[in-house]
């Protein structure tokens, strides 16, 4: 073999040697995709943004020189933690719809199958109300919670993402997590009780049953409507029971098919017209009882919604 032959082999083996790398990367990288969409859905509360996020994380990892790295799950959870803060700011400095009437993005099945695509550590440990709550933190607070709190990262990893010492970092959490606790209703019954519940919720609403409504609803329940940019005029925010009930007796006028759904663990209901989605209704339950309601009117997230045609062919009146 010629010197010449020998370094074609050595250049061919060391391409072989890349790809195989690159090949394996790939799969590391596929392996933690669900656990940093998790993260980056927690963090955002938008799945398209969530799936940027991690898009960014694996143009990162593909720049980035890791061999020094020991653990790289959790290399790439504080890089997804560090472009979802980057998000947050400046989605701060821009963001023109009111928080007040914000529904973050819901993650929906149909009631009664299972979606692996849609694995449990993204969706169905996290609610809507949840979700709202973290809206209301700032950047740095929402992440060194999500991070610390859902995650179980330390607060010397956290501190290096927010340039926080330890110990402020750790103050950000605490602050963030009592704003949770205090907003977070408390846990409900299990889910074949809370879908007897929003089945009762639906039934009271179309019928115009005052009473039935009054049964399910908390005195203090909060509808929240959001109807984003093409409906704006229906983004509002209702208190108080009485004050849903007489939505829900206005909503009944529109009777529509729905079609029972599951979103983010919870009940729901999407209204259907035409084979379309119109109006998606969340309900989260404390006790016996409905304390919120996320209603999502906005046509151009609806349209987004991951349901087949078949499934929305199903709804019934």
């Amino acid at each position: 073999m010629t010197g010449r032959e020998r370094g074609d082999r050595r250049v061919d083996q060391n391409r072989e040697n890349q790809t195989d790398g690159k090949d394996l990367l790939a799969r590391r990288f596929e392996a933690d995709r669900g656990h940093l969409r998790a993260v980056a859905y927690r963090m955002l509360g938008s799945l398209s943004e969530a799936e940027d996020a991690v898009q960014e994380a694996w143009f990162k990892l593909n720049r980035s020189d890791i061999s020094a790295v020991e653990n790289l799950s959790g290399w790439l959870t504080t890089v997804v933690g560090r472009v979802c803060l980057d998000m947050l700011r400046s989605r701060g400095s821009r963001r023109e719809d009111p928080l007040e009437y914000y529904v973050p993005d819901p993650v929906v099945r149909v009631a009664g199958t299972t979606d692996p695509e849609h694995a449990a550590e993204v969706t169905e440990s996290v609610g809507l109300a949840l979700l709202v709550v973290l809206e209301t933190l700032g950047p740095a607070e929402r992440l060194a919670f999500v991070l610390h709190d859902m995650f179980a990262v330390s607060f010397d990893e956290i501190a290096r993402i927010v340039d926080r010492t330890p110990a402020a970092t750790r103050q950000l959490a605490s602050r963030a997590r009592r704003r949770v606790q205090d907003a977070t209703p408390a846990p409900g019954p299990d889910a074949r009780r809370q879908r007897e519940i929003a089945d009762a919720f639906l039934a009271a609403s179309q019928g115009g049953d005052f009473e039935g409504l009054l049964a399910v609803l908390d005195p203090d329940v909060v509808l929240r409507a959001d109807g984003g940019r093409t409906l704006a005029a229906v983004s509002k925010v209702v208190r108080g029971a009485e004050a849903v009930i007489s939505q829900a007796l206005m909503y009944a006028k529109f009777r529509q098919a729905s079609l029972p759904v599951v979103v983010n663990g919870a009940p729901a209901f999407v209204a259907v017209a035409d084979g379309r989605p119109t109006v998606l209704m969340s309900f989260t339950i404390a006790g016996d009882r409905i304390v919120e309601l996320q209603v999502l009117a906005d046509p151009e997230r609806l349209a987004t919604l991951d349901l087949a045609e078949e499934d929305l062919a199903r709804a019934t009146y």
